[in-house]
């Protein structure tokens, strides 16, 4: 407990540099107050609980840039240029970063801090009846303060594996091992955020009726990280992994069990129908919209499943942050031509994970996949998607054949040369010296920007930026986790099935038949991930629980030509803009899948040991 002695606190240290998750986490307190000034006032306890917030990763942005998970796995391209701006992700997509390199969001300093102050909060928040702030008022906020300390608990076990771990406040006086403290093994750490969140489940709301409390924590967000973090508890890389056998704390414990438990995989799997069966039985769905026959448009339920709020009738979102940095992430994919910054993009590899139309991948040999050569005639889908030239014109005469014919989520994912642009009523041009194109850094490198996210009414030269949820947790993504858990407890379970075709059927593509094995559905539902959470700031985490790192992002990426000014596809030409071209070499080794301790608290800490390879 706090000593009661201590006259003043420094709220700045909690307070000062966060950015608000809505207008009632927007409030800042004064510099210097008490604690029983702050907790005697209803507003400034409100402001207290926001600071709490403020670390809620930014899922529009932060993981394009500040966090990086997007660009640096195989799904994202920025610019190689943007590096000069501030983009260090570039240098670590390349291999070109240490244990002293800067990352922004530093969980490893910053998270412990929310954690200090949300234990003050639970310590010290009270009932204030003269400013009809009651005694549940008070009960939910320690409520909502525990779930933040198991939420960041949690995002340092993704990033760094094992962490220093203890519970409640360190008295202001003490001294030695209690503030120097080593790594705790990670099994411990995750048992007791497994147990922590199960139980504030059963403590915390599913919902809350007032406008202003959306993105405050509820009982479908404790089940939601939950489950994330018990799937990667049990994959790969932390479950029977013979590389960290030896690597052990300052005490000589082992803080990974290198032997392998079939058992996690269960846990998972009943963590994620725990999760389903919760959020069903409150309303939560799948995000449709329909064609007028009453048939599933695909285009549009994907698109506006990123952008449509809850109290549009989006029941899909689990878990949000209400205020998110729209305007960067909106600008930097959208072309140069247009009014955008034109170079954050995607890569080759994600291009070609998408399916065919029929459901097949384009390695299938009867998916019906033509990459050379351009189309003759229009391409005509059944949807309401307006962002094509005429009524469901998905593609145009013309068209380089590697992306005719492709499923619907590729259309709402990637922005690809030549494609129909709307609101500038013509097609991009990423050719060299085009509108769009190089050579300046605002271009996409190798011939793609991201479509997805990038809202479709977004106006630059008009300063139209709508709003949007920032979505750190969907139900799509909840389907795939337990179709993933289940395929490993139980293959035969017909949910398994049922599940990963629920994930297609809104899609728009036929369902996976039955009669796979469970090595064939593992891939598949690996193949649907990709596809389906392209750009969520899910794959990195995916590629490194499934340690497929070397396999998928160590080596050369590709793209088109950028420097192409014709369009061609003419592989002898080197104006030709439509031949596959290297433009970026990335490195992962080992050491990669973890972030490394930041030298500087090793520095502080002699205590603490560093992250393998490292």
């Amino acid at each position: 407990m706090i000593m009661k002695n201590i006259k003043y606190i420094l709220l700045l240290l909690f307070i000062s540099t966060f950015s608000s998750c809505s207008k009632y986490l927007d409030k800042m307190p004064d510099d210097q107050l008490t604690l029983e000034m702050v907790f005697n006032d209803k507003v400034r306890t409100e402001d207290w609980l926001a600071g709490v917030y403020a670390s809620v990763p930014d899922p529009v942005w932060g993981y394009v840039r500040d966090i990086g998970f997007d660009p640096l796995s195989d799904d994202m391209a920025p610019s190689t240029g943007w590096e000069q701006f501030g983009w260090t992700v570039l240098a670590k997509q390349t291999g070109n970063w240490n244990t002293s390199s800067d990352w922004s969001p530093n969980y490893w300093s910053e998270l412990p801090k929310r954690i200090r102050s949300a234990n003050i909060l639970i310590a010290n928040v009270k009932a204030n009846p003269a400013q009809k702030f009651t005694e549940a008022d008070a009960l939910n906020m320690k409520y909502e303060a525990r779930f933040l300390i198991a939420y960041y608990y949690s995002l340092m076990i993704d990033v760094y594996g094992p962490i220093p771990f203890k519970l409640g406040l360190t008295p202001a006086d003490a001294a030695g091992d209690s503030l120097l403290l080593g790594q705790t093994p990670i099994d411990v750490t995750i048992n007791w955020v497994d147990k922590e969140l199960k139980d504030l489940s059963t403590l915390l709301p599913p919902k809350y009726t007032e406008a202003q409390k959306f993105g405050r924590a509820t009982s479908i967000m404790c089940l939601a990280v939950r489950a994330r973090m018990l799937l990667f508890a049990a994959s790969p890389l932390v479950n029977g992994n013979a590389d960290y056998k030896d690597f052990v704390n300052n005490k000589g414990e082992k803080l990974f069990n290198s032997a392998y438990d079939a058992g996690k995989w269960t846990k998972a799997m009943e963590a994620c129908k725990d999760l389903i069966t919760a959020a069903e039985a409150n309303g939560h769905k799948l995000y449709y919209e329909y064609n007028s026959d009453g048939s599933i448009d695909p285009f549009l339920s994907y698109q506006n499943m990123m952008f449509k709020k809850t109290t549009d009738g989006n029941k899909e979102i689990l878990f949000a942050r209400p205020d998110c940095n729209i305007n960067d992430r909106n600008s930097h994919p959208t072309p140069r031509g247009t009014g955008g910054n034109g170079g954050l993009g995607v890569t080759q590899s994600l291009v070609d994970a998408f399916y065919m139309k029929n459901g097949l991948p384009i390695s299938d040999p009867n998916s019906g996949y033509v990459e050379k050569g351009f189309s003759t005639t229009s391409e005509v889908r059944n949807t309401k998607w307006i962002e094509v030239q005429g009524d469901g014109k998905v593609t145009l005469p013309g068209t380089y054949n590697m992306y005719v014919g492709r499923e619907p989520r590729f259309y709402i994912s990637v922005l690809y040369n030549e494609c129909w642009y709307r609101r500038e009523n013509r097609t991009t041009r990423f050719y060299y010296g085009a509108w769009d194109g190089g050579p300046t850094h605002d271009a996409p490198q190798n011939g793609y920007l991201l479509r997805k996210g990038v809202h479709p009414d977004y106006d630059p030269r008009n300063g139209i930026n709508p709003y949007h949820p920032g979505i750190l947790y969907r139900l799509g993504e909840a389907y795939l986790n337990y179709a993933e858990a289940l395929n490993e407890v139980d293959p035969t379970n017909a949910d398994v099935l049922k599940y990963v075709n629920l994930i297609r059927e809104r899609g728009g593509i036929p369902a996976l038949n039955a009669g796979l094995t469970q090595a064939e559905m593992r891939l598949a539902i690996q193949r649907e991930r990709r596809i389906e959470l392209n750009c969520e700031g899910i794959r990195y985490r995916d590629i490194r629980r499934w340690k497929i790192g070397e396999q998928t992002i160590d080596g050369d990426f590709w793209g088109m030509n950028f420097s192409g000014t014709e369009n061609s596809d003419n592989a002898a030409n080197p104006k030709a803009f439509f031949k596959r071209s290297v433009y970026q070499h990335r490195k992962f080794s080992k050491k990669n899948y973890w972030f490394p301790v930041p030298q500087g608290e090793i520095d502080k800490n002699p205590n603490l040991v560093q992250n393998p390879l490292w």
